[in-house]
């Protein structure tokens, strides 16, 4: 469809959005074909559109700015998905285990992590919307935000305006923040929450 690679959703999470890769620039591609009998190759071209004014950098500087964002849009599914994971695996696992002195600290811990992976989940993405007219009962969250401003950039005249620049740079900030939130639980909370299931005779989860 001479477009990069499309991009993974989040499972049972409506976005309004396209997840198909940003098109490509005009240059030579390799063209494979693959069947159960073999697989072929050839060179294809893709020539520019001759009625716009185009420049190599302008197709260059969208090509840099598309693929920076769905990077990120890359980055945040899958560690909404991670999160998700282990979310499921702490539900379970407090499920199970019986109430007594010696694992209240883990239940209270567990509890804890519980609760500010949802916090995190719920900024990132809106579970409540399962269909188009949901999103004007349920506000779009972050992820939904920053593929909109990649779809919009989206264009078939590769130029970025001033706008989109300083709402991506806008987007990129709160995504760091975000990011940071989401590496804290994965690399120190819950490496925390196995320790002391650990030291309480009690399974860790894996992630």
């Amino acid at each position: 469809d001479l477009r990069h690679a499309s991009l993974p959703g989040v499972k049972n999470v409506y976005i309004e959005s396209s997840y198909r890769g940003h098109k490509v620039q005009p240059g030579t591609y390799t063209i494979k074909v693959s069947t159960e009998k073999g697989a072929a190759s050839t060179k294809g071209v893709v020539l520019p559109h001759p009625l716009y004014a185009v420049s190599e950098s302008d197709w260059m500087d969208y090509h840099n700015i598309m693929s920076d964002m769905e990077a990120k849009v890359l980055e945040m599914h899958t560690m909404v998905a991670q999160l998700e994971g282990v979310l499921n695996q702490v539900v379970n696992k407090l499920k199970k285990i019986e109430k007594s002195e010696a694992t209240a600290k883990v239940l209270e811990m567990g509890e804890a992590l519980v609760k500010d992976i949802k916090s995190w989940d719920e900024d990132m993405v809106q579970r409540k919307s399962k269909a188009y007219d949901d999103v004007e009962n349920f506000p779009n969250k972050f992820t939904a935000n920053y593929m909109f401003l990649m779809n919009q950039t989206e264009s078939q005249i590769p130029r970025v305006n001033k706008g989109t620049r300083d709402r991506k740079s806008e987007l990129d900030r709160e995504w760091e923040t975000l990011k940071s939130r989401g590496r804290h639980l994965l690399d120190e909370r819950i490496a925390q929450f196995n320790q002391m299931a650990q030291d309480a005779g009690i399974g860790v989860i894996g992630y």
